[in-house]
């Protein structure tokens, strides 16, 4: 196992250096972020064009990426072109929120998915089993921008019950985030991961209840409860922790259209308020994160395997 771990390091070294090459050069197809800046009328082009040299955006991509390389190495993510403000300092700040947001719609998202794909599978082709299917159908299909603005409608403009941005009371005291403001977020994450997740759990559970030895151990009279919970649902894990573990980078993408649409202080506002910037700093701060969570996911996923499944072999 801890060589498999460090060769797995190893590559996803090499993997994450390749990003950001690639973001890197995308990145910089946008043109120079003081064309923004310039866009007014009274902005003085010459006090422009020396600070667009002073932040070395003249120079060619390759220079801008290992100088930016270099500094990452020796821990600064450099400064943010439009607050100035460090960009460790403002990840660290909206982080926070971010994965409070995430985490409460992946336990959420796990938490329906699992009880309604087992149930679907042990009550296959029921009239129960067919609304499960089409309501998992319905909640992946349904844009995540729109959910919310419905949601929005009905609890915050008609009933009045949820408030529709933010995460706590204006002028309120503390630092936390309010129960209340969470709910209509977390939900709209959910929805998407429990109907897309709901799938594979249930066939899954459906190709183990096929399986010869649960035949087995049901004639040797074992308990239904224990047959499923013992023996079924482990050897269904392997799927489920497949489904669960890819939603984890997933979220990263779907956080920055519900940020957007509640006014969520996370880092998929502030990604999104960075690209329509150009605010280059900040947003290759935030996507070598995202990177390095996404391979760390991958790995922890492939360790879980192991597990769950002591006939897995990690070569």
């Amino acid at each position: 196992m801890a060589k498999y771990i460090v060769k797995r390091l190893l590559i996803a070294l090499i993997v994450l250096f390749g990003i950001t090459v690639i973001d890197f050069g995308i990145m910089s197809l946008a043109g120079n972020p003081m064309e923004i800046i310039g866009a007014g009328p009274k902005v003085n082009q010459a006090a422009l064009a020396q600070k667009s040299a002073n932040l070395g955006l003249n120079d060619p991509v390759p220079v801008q990426y290992v100088r930016w390389l270099i500094q990452t190495l020796h821990g600064n993510l450099g400064t943010s072109y439009k607050s100035y403000q460090p960009v460790s300092s403002m990840i660290l700040s909206h982080l926070g929120p971010t994965l409070i947001l995430m985490t409460s719609a992946l336990v959420l998202a796990a938490i329906i998915a699992v009880s309604a794909g087992i149930f679907s599978a042990l009550h296959q082709h029921s009239k129960a089993d067919y609304l499960i299917v089409t309501l998992a159908f319905l909640g992946q299909s349904i844009p995540q921008f729109f959910l919310g603005l419905v949601l929005i409608f009905i609890f915050a403009v008609k009933l009045k019950i949820l408030p529709s941005s933010g995460m706590r009371l204006l002028g309120s005291d503390g630092s936390g985030v309010q129960f209340r403001y969470l709910i209509l977020p977390c939900i709209v994450l959910a929805v998407e991961m429990a109907g897309r997740d709901i799938r594979y759990i249930r066939s899954s559970m459906l190709e183990i209840l096929n399986k010869d030895y649960l035949r087995t151990a049901k004639s040797k009279g074992i308990g239904r409860r224990l047959v499923i919970y013992r023996h079924a649902l482990r050897n269904a894990l392997i799927p489920i922790i497949t489904a669960i573990g890819m939603e984890i980078p997933a979220l990263f993408g779907g956080s920055i259209v519900v940020e957007q649409v509640f006014s969520w202080p996370g880092l998929g506002l502030m990604t999104m308020n960075a690209v329509l910037q150009r605010d280059y700093p900040v947003i290759m701060g935030v996507c070598l994160m995202t990177a390095v969570v996404v391979l760390l996911t991958n790995l922890v996923t492939d360790i879980l395997y192991a597990l769950a499944d002591p006939t897995v072999r990690l070569e």
